[in-house]
């Protein structure tokens, strides 16, 4: 069926309570502003075409909205789709493009009586001007208002867990799901002069969780004031995406190792570790592509241990406040946990990103802090059919970078921890074209940032990218592993 014809097929069918239900789902996408003049499904259907949220091509989010609201006739009949296969795909982290927030808030009006209603607005009287809370408003219209009045925010439900717990407490157990789905647990204490230090801390995560390509550990941050948030008016634009307007956005700093010439002299385990040769060609990459992205670029080579240490101290002791966000890319050999300084001696991987946490650089508090490591976590190959490798024992072109663990991203909101490969598995160097993964890194954020898409689909892309390579002398295959605690989307406009 063609296109448009579809979607007025699509718009026919729905109801003047699931076009209020539409709109209220696509505020992050459509602000409320623009959302005033749309008054039937296929003005919605536009605006959102407009925005690149729906094309021909690319119906995930209309599938996701028509599951979220229930209309699942339509979304079986007109889309060739099922709520089974919805509950697959948006369990994929990132593949949602519904807000957590939102849909809570949604189903929570989904689930209220009438007179749970009518005692929930009582509750709110002196919060919102009378003719806000009168009867024909629905609680979706009563949340929008308390959004605008900085009542209500995904890091703000306070006041509603409390008239929630007055008035059902079955509605409080929702939010409390929510919020423990999250992972997250907030501590906030007053500092002398009445400043306040906000830390984060990572509650118990389950194991079909930490499971598969990601792990998914979500966190909150605390709301601004109600006079710092005027709701969701377009000011607020995307309340899920990290802030990234500073310039630069920040720096990125790139410890490329490469003369592994004292670690053989001086470590009889390392006597046979190969200079890194090819990595030039990764920083080079790494350089070019952040710089577009508007970072300051710091680039150190061939440190021992020791300096590395201490690289990572002084940037973990500058002030950030003017930054946005925070790069580092680590290039080298490594081991189970560790990575190599050119001396051989062992680096924590663990202590150089848990430098940056809150406590430790309060700065880039609620700042991604965003980690690329290059090296082997094994010496194992993947096996697969018609696949390439960066191990030592291959030709003379191709190498490997040793291994270490995938315990090493601290337990804090706002990281993400990209690694060449999974745990225990070799990943690929050319000796003179640079790594796969570092190669398919910076082609795919060159590539996609332009277009606006976010880290982790970016990753994903190069997920897909690097595993279709081939090592012919092994058959063994390399599959990158991101893991992250970012708590929103993280995009790096290029203007």
């Amino acid at each position: 069926m063609d296109f448009h014809k579809l979607l007025y097929t699509i718009s026919e069918a729905l109801a003047t309570e699931d076009l209020v239900a539409l709109k209220f789902l696509s505020l992050e996408h459509i602000p409320l502003r623009k959302q005033e003049g749309i008054r039937d499904p296929e003005a919605l259907f536009l605006a959102l075409e407009e925005k690149g949220m729906m094309e021909e091509d690319d119906l995930s989010f209309l599938k996701e909205l028509l599951f979220r609201i229930n209309r699942i006739d339509l979304l079986t009949d007109k889309l060739s789709s099922s709520r089974e296969e919805m509950e697959r795909e948006l369990q994929i982290p990132g593949r949602a493009k519904v807000s957590q927030f939102r849909y809570l808030l949604f189903q929570l009006s989904e689930n209220i009586t009438t007179d749970e209603l009518k005692s929930l607005k009582f509750l709110l009287i002196k919060e919102l001007p009378k003719c806000k809370l009168d009867n024909e408003m629905t609680l979706i219209n009563v949340f929008i208002e308390m959004e605008k009045k900085g009542l209500l925010a995904e890091e703000n439900l306070e006041i509603l867990k409390t008239i929630c717990e007055k008035i059902d407490k079955s509605l409080l157990k929702k939010i409390e799901e929510y919020e423990l789905d999250r992972n997250v647990e907030m501590y906030i204490t007053e500092e002398p002069g009445g400043q306040t230090r906000v830390s984060e801390g990572i509650t118990h995560v389950s194991q079909e969780q930490t499971t598969g390509p990601f792990k998914v550990r979500d966190s909150l941050w605390p709301s601004q004031t109600a006079s710092d948030s005027p709701g969701i008016q377009e000011e607020i634009q995307q309340p899920d995406m990290y802030k990234m307007s500073s310039r630069p956005r920040g720096i990125c700093v790139i410890l490329n190792n490469h003369d592994f010439t004292k670690a053989r002299s001086e470590v009889p385990k390392l006597q046979n570790i190969k200079d890194r040769n090819g990595t030039d060609a990764d920083a080079a990459a790494l350089r070019k592509v952040f710089t577009k992205l508007h970072f300051e670029i710091a680039e150190h080579k061939d440190l021992t241990a020791e300096q590395i240490r201490h690289t990572v101290h002084v940037y973990r002791n500058m002030d950030h406040r003017d930054r946005d966000c925070f790069v580092c890319c680590i290039l080298s050999h490594g081991d189970k946990g560790i990575v190599f300084g050119t001396d051989g001696q062992e680096t924590s991987i663990q202590e150089l990103t848990t430098s940056f946490t809150g406590m430790n650089c309060p700065s880039l508090a609620g700042k991604p802090k965003v980690f690329f490591i290059q090296a082997c976590q094994g010496d194992t190959f993947q096996k697969g059919v018609h696949i390439e490798t960066d191990s030592a024992e291959l030709d003379s072109s191709v190498e490997a970078d040793a291994r270490f663990q995938l315990e090493c991203i601290p337990d804090e909101a706002d990281f993400l921890l990209g690694m060449a490969t999974m745990k225990d598995f070799v990943s690929y160097r050319s000796t003179t074209q640079g790594t796969w993964y570092i190669q398919s890194l910076c082609e795919h954020l060159e590539k996609s940032c332009p277009r606006g898409e976010d880290i982790l689909s970016i990753l994903t892309a190069v997920n897909r990218e690097v595993s279709r390579k081939n090592d012919r002398l092994n058959q063994g295959k390399q599959m990158p592993q991101p893991s992250f605690t970012l708590r929103k989307k993280l995009i790096f406009p290029v203007n």
